[in-house]
């Protein structure tokens, strides 16, 4: 026999390789991998069980999941174009100012002037734009840095917040503003006890949701893209709807949905096509990413930065109209906190100091974390001292875990 007959040694080891072996390592390697990227929402039903079993339950009674809802509505809109913000490489500390001014504006023109209520919705949405569009002016044309133009904006407009309202408060606004922070859709399709509505929206979300992950795969391998096995697949998409299944009965079995969830619903799925599918969107990631190269590239650096701050401000005026309309007054109070709400939002959902990394769904996790931490630590009888040291550490937490990544992965 020739040494050409003799079996060599990768084919001596490859033949004790057994491919179910191989099978169950690309799978293991797949799970573990997805499980790493989405390990902002594991955390959050982490932080859920925990409370749920530290307050016996009481964190996951309908009335208090749709509390979670209605009370970090306005967080959850400041977190969506904030995290748009940091992507961008800059910061927002105004936003708190500019809801309270916005809130204060709309007091007097819904319940002094005797404005209908939509036009001072509207109205409110413009002066909002406007605020953005003065300090977008200074940041993008003019140069100066956001972290100070926006802490200069801070000031300012809490300043005119108050002139606004004489140190004095201003209420009650009309039944359909305050609808906006108080109100519920329920009882369309009937139901005494559930209402069947809401199911029926969800049960349509799990569709969608569904239709829409088979509809990528098959995508993906029609042009011969790795795909993750079919099994983990489905095993996530079932544990997905049953985490929707349950927050809908919830929901259905108090009053419904409410309205915020709706907004908030409208702005999710809008920001998030705007950032995955849009020019706009992509420059927002390159200029985050690499400002120079990005210019050199063509992108116009000014003009993203310029509408970045304008669409912060509309959306810090939304962000106002939703706090005043849930309180149903304008106070001089109003806003206090709101920035660093929506700051640690962002970073807790994974938005990178450096800017360049984010998500819009990443924040909306990030910011339901800390309604979770507030409302479980409120029920516990926790006092406000120790829940800002708590949702101190976990922001630092947060970012020390991304620079910790950056490090390991040498980026």
């Amino acid at each position: 026999m020739s040494n050409s007959d003799l079996p060599n040694e990768s084919q001596a080891a490859g033949s004790l390789v057994n491919p179910a072996d191989n099978k169950f390592t690309r799978w293991l390697t797949t799970v573990i991998s997805d499980l790493g990227k989405n390990g902002i929402f594991i955390a959050l039903i982490a932080v859920v069980i925990l409370f749920a079993v530290l307050t016996n339950g009481i964190l996951l009674r309908p009335q208090n999941i749709s509390n979670l809802v209605v009370q970090n509505g306005y967080i959850l809109v400041l977190a969506i174009g904030m995290v748009m913000v940091i992507i961008a490489g800059h910061i927002d500390l105004s936003v708190g100012s500019v809801a309270a001014f916005v809130g204060a504006v709309s007091g007097v023109f819904a319940v002094q002037w005797g404005m209908p209520w939509w036009l001072a919705i509207i109205l409110s949405l413009a002066i909002g734009a406007a605020v953005g569009a003065w300090q977008g002016f200074w940041i993008a044309y003019v140069g100066i840095p956001a972290f100070i133009v926006t802490l200069a904006g801070m000031l300012i407009f809490r300043g005119l917040a108050l002139v606004v309202l004489g140190n004095a408060n201003i209420g009650s606004f009309p039944t359909e503003y305050r609808a906006l922070g108080n109100g519920f859709l329920s009882g369309l399709f009937g139901g005494e006890d559930v209402d069947i509505f809401t199911l029926a929206i969800a049960a349509i979300a799990i569709i969608a949701l569904i239709v829409q992950q088979f509809r990528t795969r098959a995508g993906r391998q029609k042009y011969g893209q790795e795909v993750e096995p079919i099994v983990w697949m489905v095993v996530k998409l079932a544990l997905i709807a049953i985490v929707i299944g349950f927050f809908a009965y919830a929901l259905a079995s108090y009053k419904g949905i409410p309205v915020t969830l709706i907004v908030l619903a409208v702005l999710v799925l809008a920001y998030g096509v705007v950032m995955n599918r849009t020019v706009f969107g992509r420059h927002i990631y390159a200029i985050g990413g690499n400002r120079h190269a990005a210019e050199l590239s063509g992108i116009k650096t000014r003009r993203v930065d310029f509408w970045l701050f304008v669409n912060m401000g509309f959306l810090a005026a939304l962000a106002g109209l939703i706090f005043t309309a849930r309180l149903n007054l304008a106070g001089p109070k109003a806003g206090d906190g709101f920035e660093l709400e929506a700051i640690s939002a962002a970073f807790i959902g994974g938005a990178a100091v450096q800017g360049g990394v984010g998500t819009i769904g990443g924040a909306i996790i990030g910011g339901l974390i800390i309604g979770v931490l507030n409302n479980g630590m409120s029920i516990m009888g926790i006092g406000i001292e120790w829940q800002q040291a708590v949702k101190g550490l976990v922001l630092l937490l947060a970012v020390a875990f991304d620079v910790y990544n950056k490090r390991r992965t040498g980026n």
